[in-house]
């Protein structure tokens, strides 16, 4: 029989929302023991450098959450590489796939996702790869290093990133998008535009619409078609169609799931001594899952001190998540929603910001380009529920913190 490792508090996840978690549990004065299983060797580290300058410069060190000392201040017992297989919630047990098993005092799913391929036939081609985790973007970049001629599948946010990377790398870059635009999901029709232009500025070949893509059968080749452009031999493909939440042991421990799992403002899910955070947790008020870096490092914290103290404050944030591309750092406040009724445009000559008001004049959702400062003002427009001037808005004289 495996004998029981007691875990204390366990972390399913070594993300940034398993980072984040297990810091703030140390820096609330938790003293008891601290358990994280991650599928990875690397210590906590962030995401959002691994479609950018992991990619471009010559040499990138992991960035790493936390520095090497402060990791080891946390005093963690690592399970590593290794995965969770099973969630006994009777016992309170996790179950690992080399044989051990975990018992837990609370557990904190951060378990993340992995990425989303059009068929088994791409996920298995050698010159077809996903960006997810740092092994990932090691493999990337030697393969973009030889590269002249690529194609993004998906025109989603990490897809764009990947263009903009591969463009500055000087290599030719085809968008195929199924949908009729750039980020369909998650902006106007006059934000994908933007997008549009500056990729197709930069040099990118951009389809949308584009109906099913489909591969060639060789395997030495890499060939592409779909309905609005002929087969094409390309030197890689970068999969950017999203990602699958990994929601297995969540099923498998019998946990409420809609999209995603479900949790209150707290983390907490329908078993009273198991939490969520990250991806994979069910945005509390928005009933959707973000893949946002700034979610899983907020949400996460918010769960870890509730883990402790049950009447702690719970979660209330809009959704907020930026993208670096080319030159522009954008920034996107909010999720598309039908209650979106007027769309007001605001150009300066460093600048362009985009805004969704409804039918009472407040903000439902902001995109920035190059304009930090008004997404703050943004947040705070949201939360006290401010009634704006569209014309003052789109008046680009008109001076925002002015309604501070």
């Amino acid at each position: 029989m495996n004998s029981l490792i007691q875990g204390g508090i366990v972390i399913i996840g070594g993300g940034q929302a398993g980072g984040w978690a297990a810091k703030t549990l140390r820096d609330e004065g938790y003293q008891g023991q601290i358990s994280v299983i991650s599928d990875e060797d690397h210590d906590f580290y962030e995401r959002p450098p691994l479609s950018k300058a992991a990619l471009t410069l010559e040499s990138f060190a992991l960035s790493r959450l936390f520095s090497e000392e402060a990791t080891q201040a946390l005093h963690l017992q690592w399970f590593r590489p290794v995965r969770a297989t099973k969630i006994d919630t009777k016992t309170k047990c996790v179950h690992l796939n080399d044989g051990r098993i975990v018992t837990f005092e609370k557990l904190l799913l951060a378990t993340g996702g992995r990425p989303r391929y059009l068929s088994n036939d791409w996920q298995k081609h050698p010159q077809v790869f996903a960006l997810r985790s740092w092994n990932d973007a090691q493999q990337l970049r030697s393969a973009l290093l030889e590269a002249k001629k690529i194609a993004i599948i998906g025109g989603g946010w990490i897809g764009l990133e990947v263009a903009a990377s591969a463009r500055q790398m000087g290599i030719d870059v085809t968008i195929f998008e199924r949908q009729s635009r750039l980020c369909e999901r998650s902006v106007p029709q006059n934000v994908s535009e933007a997008l549009a232009q500056r990729h197709t500025r930069a040099g990118v070949h951009i389809i949308t619409d584009c109906g099913d893509i489909k591969l060639g059968e060789s395997v030495t080749r890499l060939q592409i078609t779909c309905q609005k452009q002929p087969w094409q031999t390309f030197d890689l493909a970068v999969m950017g169609i999203g990602v699958e939440l990994n929601l297995e042991l969540a099923k498998q421990a019998g946990l409420d799931i809609t999209h995603g799992i479900v949790i209150n403002d707290q983390g907490q899910t329908s078993h009273p001594d198991i939490y969520a955070a990250g991806d994979v947790a069910c945005h509390p008020t928005l009933s959707l899952c973000l893949q946002s870096w700034a979610y899983a490092q907020n949400q996460a914290i918010t769960t870890a001190k509730a883990m402790l103290n049950p009447q702690s404050e719970g979660f209330d944030e809009p959704a907020w998540l930026w993208s670096d591309q080319y030159q522009d750092n954008i920034q996107i406040l909010g999720i598309p929603t039908s209650q979106a009724q007027q769309h007001i445009q605001r150009y300066t000559p460093n600048s362009e910001v985009h805004f969704s008001l409804n039918d009472t004049n407040e903000l439902v959702q902001m995109i920035a380009f190059n304009d930090a400062r008004a997404i703050k003002l943004g947040k705070r427009w949201m939360q006290s529920h401010r009634k704006l001037d569209p014309s003052e808005l789109a008046d680009p004289t008109f001076s925002l913190m002015s309604l501070k």
